[in-house]
């Protein structure tokens, strides 16, 4: 019996996007990606919080995802910032493509992960943006999490 090899979970989240939306609906898509790409985001060298989603004849396309060129990579490396497209089903593209009609929508790029069959996946959300009163909300919750995790973290000690 061979021995499995343990893969490390490479998850690389936009944080920024907690704090600035309320989350509607998740869907996970695969993305079109060169083979440098991969081992970069395998690295852990990409960056969403720029990131954001259009629809562009029909088909929805991430912009400005910022992946770093791979170390090792020749002549034949990737342009950091291109445009790379998602790969989801038709009744999802409708549903997004319905949900962004409504006032104060979008689709914000959130999680970069890679699923068990080893290919890179990105989760996308549909997402209203929040209003200032609601992002203080979400700084006093933080908080309060901080602080309970403090206090309990303090009891289990003694």
């Amino acid at each position: 019996m061979a021995k499995e090899k343990k893969k490390a979970n490479i998850e690389i989240l936009n944080r920024k996007a907690i704090y600035e939306f309320h989350f509607v609906q998740e869907f996970d898509a695969g993305i079109m990606l060169t083979g440098t790409e991969v081992k970069s985001i395998r690295d852990g060298n990409a960056n969403l919080s720029d990131a954001y989603c259009i629809f562009d004849q029909g088909e929805l396309w991430v912009r400005n995802l910022y992946v770093a060129e791979y170390k090792y990579g020749t002549d034949a490396n990737h342009l950091p910032r291109r445009n790379r497209k998602l790969l989801l089903r038709r009744p999802e593209l409708r549903k997004l493509e319905r949900g962004i009609k409504e006032k104060g929508s979008t689709i914000v790029p959130f999680k970069i992960f890679f699923s068990e069959r080893g290919f890179a996946k990105l989760t996308i959300c549909l997402a209203k943006g929040k209003k200032t009163f609601d992002k203080r909300e979400t700084i006093k919750d933080r908080e309060n999490k901080r602080e309970m995790d403090r206090v309990n973290k303090a009891y289990k000690v003694r």
